[in-house]
């Protein structure tokens, strides 16, 4: 199981216990779940609403769940959060390039990481 600590400035810190590789479980579900107030639009990788920025718990591994998805690449590459030789290197390395992702398109893996998202 992984541990998902969801912070703002605006809210307590809480941290969920997450089924690691289920595959389908995104930061959004999860937030959704335990009643974390992640902004979104559209839920499905278009709009760029849900950003939040997940980094390692972990200082020994740098890896933050799986690469982008291709929608997740486009509005990330849109927004300017991520370059396109930064996109060219993601399916070299199989890791993503950028701290920056879209809650709704992240899957959780198992690994503990810390997710800070905007709130109003």
């Amino acid at each position: 199981m992984a541990l998902i600590t969801f912070s703002s400035r605006l809210h307590k810190d809480k941290t969920v216990y997450a089924v690691a590789g289920s595959h389908t479980q995104t930061i959004l579900t999860l937030a959704k779940e335990n009643h974390i107030p992640i902004d979104f639009g559209c839920g499905n990788g278009e709009c760029g609403t849900c950003l939040v920025k997940v980094s390692s718990v972990d200082t020994k591994r740098s890896p933050m769940g799986g690469p982008l998805t291709n929608r997740e690449a486009v509005v990330l590459k849109d927004m300017g959060y991520v370059t396109q030789p930064e996109l060219d290197q993601m399916y070299v390395d199989d890791i993503p390039p950028t701290q920056w992702r879209l809650a709704c398109q992240m899957v959780v893996r198992d690994e503990d990481i810390l997710v800070e998202y905007p709130s109003k």
